[in-house]
């Protein structure tokens, strides 16, 4: 059985707090890593400029996925692979959040799209990714270059609904996949976390066998089918642990430090699974 060569982690709901810090155990917990000679990177749905304020802090050298994976970019944030939604996609995506009624933002790998700069979500976004929105009257100039649509809104419920209907109306012209309980992303098609891990096995001439992967949301799934290990954290619903092989205390409980722990001695057990 494979040993873990590479440690690949969601961000939200993850690697930081609910109040997106990140702390003292989860650092130590990537050195810890680094120490033993395991590679580690992120995976978010964040759009590229909300990962930069973690890369310093936990020495990534390796590239980060940005968009669910569909941007892979190096330490820097420059571009390594990108992928964009086509603009006809963007526009029937737009078209059932509409119908929905609720608030949308379009991501573009520079900027971030609103036309309602009062959105319920919008100070939740500034502080987790650390950058302003830019408030538009209209999306259409911005289709072409479209990579990340999300719905944000505070109705579960109604939110659980248009991601079946979103899902339903482009089939596989997009991803379509809530990344939290308030936010419905809208990706490239055919790229997602599991997509991610797989061309980062492919870089450092692993198996996917040899990657542990750690999350807590519906967008983490791909990524947990495609590793050897998947670790879900406390705080993830009982749908997302049940498809994990191990599961570790929550982000507000040092869930992630946890997680490093179960991979190092599974890897000095001899035993990766």
């Amino acid at each position: 059985m494979s040993r873990i060569a590479l440690v690949v982690s969601d961000v939200d709901g993850t690697l930081v707090t609910r109040e997106k810090v990140l702390t003292d155990a989860t650092t130590d917990a990537v050195r810890r890593l680094r120490d033993a000679g395991i590679g580690f990177t992120i995976v978010s749905s964040r759009p590229s400029v909300g990962m930069r304020f973690l890369i310093e802090p936990l020495e990534i050298a390796l590239p980060v996925g940005s968009f669910n994976g569909s941007s892979i970019l190096d330490p820097r944030l420059n571009p390594i692979e990108q992928h964009l939604i086509p603009a006809g996609t963007v526009q029937a995506s737009l078209d059932v959040f509409a119908e929905f009624g609720v608030d949308v933002w379009l991501f573009t790998n520079d900027r971030w799209l609103t036309r309602n700069g009062d959105g319920e979500y919008v100070a939740n976004e500034m502080r987790a990714i650390r950058a302003d929105p830019t408030v538009v009257a209209d999306f259409t100039p911005y289709l072409p270059a479209a990579c990340k649509i999300v719905g944000a809104s505070s109705d579960a419920a109604r939110l659980q609904r248009c991601e079946a209907a979103m899902q339903q109306t482009l089939g596989e012209q997009a991803t379509a996949v809530r990344s939290q309980s308030y936010y419905l992303d809208v990706t490239p098609p055919g790229r997602n976390k599991g997509t991610f891990v797989e061309t980062m096995a492919r870089r450092l001439g692993i198996s996917t066998d040899a990657v542990a992967t750690i999350g807590d949301m519906e967008n983490d799934l791909a990524m947990f089918a495609k590793s050897g290990l998947s670790i879900a954290m406390g705080n993830a619903a009982d749908d997302i642990r049940q498809h994990a092989k191990h599961v570790t205390r929550s982000n507000e409980n040092e869930g992630f430090a946890g997680a490093i722990d179960i991979v190092l001695h599974i890897n000095s057990a001899g035993d990766a699974r």
